[in-house]
């Protein structure tokens, strides 16, 4: 089973800017779409970046202007550029892979926005 690990969490000022990246301890094939989600506490996960294997792009509407998504073509894994970050950011970040049968979910990194 293909483990994935997230990277690039912690404590940032409100305004700040962070870039998570998720590295994949395998190859996955046949790779459908590729994404973040986040779980604030008390909260669901939602997600927050999708990118499709097309190349096309879906961003939560609280994070759109301010989030960039993007995908290293050769690790097929995702990048998240987090720029303006705000307080109500705040959450543990999920990196998320999937393909025709299986979802691939990393064990999340904290993003910690303080005010």
């Amino acid at each position: 089973q293909v483990q994935l690990v997230e990277s690039g969490g912690g404590l940032v000022q409100a305004g700040g800017s962070l870039r998570l990246s998720c590295a994949a301890s395998g190859r996955i094939f046949g790779i459908s779409s590729m994404g973040w989600y986040r779980q604030a506490p008390g909260k669901q996960r939602d997600v927050v970046a999708i990118i499709t294997s097309g190349g096309n792009t879906n961003f939560a509407d609280s994070v759109k202007g301010r989030f960039t998504i993007s995908r290293d073509n050769t690790k097929n894994t995702p990048y998240l550029q987090m720029n303006n970050l705000k307080p109500e950011d705040t959450a543990v970040y999920y990196c998320m892979i999937a393909t025709r049968g299986t979802i691939y979910w990393g064990q999340g990194t904290q993003v910690t926005v303080s005010s």
